[in-house]
Parts: structure tokens; sequence; C-alpha cells
């Protein structure tokens, strides 16, 4: 459903993408992991076709988005990290207006405004101004506009940020939903829990634009799932002696490889902070997990070497 080829984007100096591929099947839900300035929002807005590629091309459904831009947008749907609702309008009027620009019409527009408005409890709030909503209600608008017409590709970016559980949970399940249909999902979080809540087939790790890796998640935990240490500290630590490999996470938080297991590592490191007398905060064991995978990588890149 998508394919994308060696996708290149800069802004003046900065270097969004460099030389990105993806390929997303029907049916098929893709997570995009990375930290904040990595290229995910701007891959997302190149394949919905927002911004034009310096180099190298998106095709959608087997059209070619930069020859035909208008008939590929029509098989996506894109729900940005930014609320896209029409304040002056009634929830009704949203989901209506936005349903005919999709092409839907009568009868079929009144029966998927109906699901998606059970879908996402908005029954209740048709006849609200949106500009009266709250927060997690206008994202549960938002994303229910952008389902409307079920399409074929979905691009999620970003979208329960700052969402209770609750609304988090009805869009995990709606996603997961419509890619059992057989729509095409790329899902751009920075919740880990959310790409194994959804089942993700896939994940791929962006670092300054540029897919690191990319596999199922068992296939990267087996690559990439190594033990930690996580270490916090009432203020930034000075003259440590930690083994080498440990990582700056933070000004106070220091993440240490575990060579053997989580806890024999834990137990050394506590020894050496006794006898420094750092001001110790908190202590975390990571087992291998989706979460140890992104840490690894990502110190990987960071120390200049492979991920």
């Amino acid at each position: 459903m998508l394919k994308v080829r060696g996708v290149h984007k800069s802004y003046g100096p900065v270097k969004a993408l460099n030389g990105v591929d993806l390929d997303v099947g029907r049916g098929e839900i893709v997570a995009l992991l990375g930290p904040n300035g990595a290229g995910k929002s701007t891959l997302v807005s190149v394949i919905a076709g927002l911004h034009r590629p310096d180099r190298g091309g998106v095709w959608l459904n087997g059209v070619d988005t930069g020859t035909h831009p208008d008939l590929a947008r029509r098989q996506l749907g894109l729900a940005p990290q930014e609320t896209g609702i029409y304040p002056t309008l009634t929830v009704l009027d949203n989901l209506r207006f936005f349903g005919e620009l999709a092409g839907l019409r009568k009868r079929d527009l009144l029966r998927r405004i109906d699901e998606v408005a059970a879908a996402f409890s908005l029954g209740d709030l048709l006849d609200r101004r949106a500009r009266n909503l709250s927060g997690g209600e206008a994202r549960r608008l938002h994303t229910a506009m952008i389902v409307l017409h079920r399409p074929p590709l979905l691009l999620l970016d970003e979208v329960t940020a700052g969402v209770d559980v609750q609304t988090r949970n009805q869009l995990l399940d709606l996603v997961g939903s419509l890619a059992e249909q057989g729509s095409a999902v790329v899902y751009s979080t920075h919740y880990l829990h959310e790409i194994e809540a959804l089942g993700a087939q896939r994940v791929a790790i962006l670092l300054e634009g540029r897919v690191v890796t990319a596999g199922s998640i068992p296939d990267l935990i087996g690559a990439f799932g190594d033990s930690f240490v996580e270490l916090k500290f009432e203020q930034r630590p000075t003259g440590l002696d930690l083994p080498p490999g440990t990582v700056v996470v933070a000004e106070n938080v220091l993440r240490v490889p575990a060579e053997d297991s989580p806890a024999v590592t834990a137990a050394d490191l506590v020894g050496r902070l006794d006898r420094s007398g750092a001001p110790l905060r908190e202590i975390r064991l990571l087992q291998p997990s989706l979460e140890s995978v992104f840490l690894s990588v990502t110190a990987g890149a960071a120390n200049g070497g492979p991920p």
C-alpha cells in the first residue's frame, strides 16, 4: 500500500530526512519510533503530500504522489499532532463536512457518522460546538473525522498525546480494527507500550533522518534487547567509577549496560556508589524489551557505532 524510497528532505541547513525507505502492506501496522527531531513528523508529512521530498519518491497503492498528488491523497487519512477541527461547527457538522470532503454521501455518510460516534463516545456531543469540547473530546473528534471514510492508508502522528486513558484505549482499539479491515497504518509515537498494545507487525526506528533499523518486535528484541541498570541521582553526579558503555540519559540519569544479569550489575553499582557518596534517588532494572531495544539503538548511534 505504501512504498517510500530514498526520501531526502532538508529545511535550510537542517537535514530532516536522509534517504528513508519504508514499506507498509495492507492490514499492517508499522510503528515509527525516534527521539524528538529524528524526522518522524517530517516523514509523515511527506507521505501525506504536505511537503515535497528533495529527492526520492512515495507511492500509495502504486500511485506516484509526486505525479498524481490529488489521486494519492484520496487514499489516506492523516491525523497530525495538532488538532484540526472547526471550532464554530458542531461535532455533527464537523463529521458531516469531512465525510463529504472524503466523498461520502447520504446513507453511507450517516451510517459512518453513527459508527464513529459510537466508537469514540461522541453520541452525546453531536450538537455541541467544537470550541466547547474538552481536550480529550476534541482529540476524539479529530481522529473520528480522519477515519470516517475508512482510508486505505492511515497516518497517525502522536495522536494520543495529552489524552486520558479512556480516549487512548478507544483510539488504539479503533486503529487495530481498521487494520483488521485492511487499512495500512503508520503509527508514530513516543509511547512504547502503545506499539505492543496495537500488535504492530513492524517497528522502524528513526535517528537523524534515517531508518537505522526495522523489524518485528521479537526480532528487534532478539537482536538489540540488552539489559540495563538505570541510576537516577538527586543532582548531577561527578567523579563516579562506572563501567565502560555508561550512557548519560539526562543531567542526573545514567544508564549502565548489564553484562551479566541486571540484579548482579545493580549490586555492584550500589557498592561503588556507597564508596563515592553519590546521592542516589532511584535505581531501575531494565530487562530485554522494546524499551531496551530503543535504548540500545539510540545509545549506539549516539556513540558513533552501529545500531
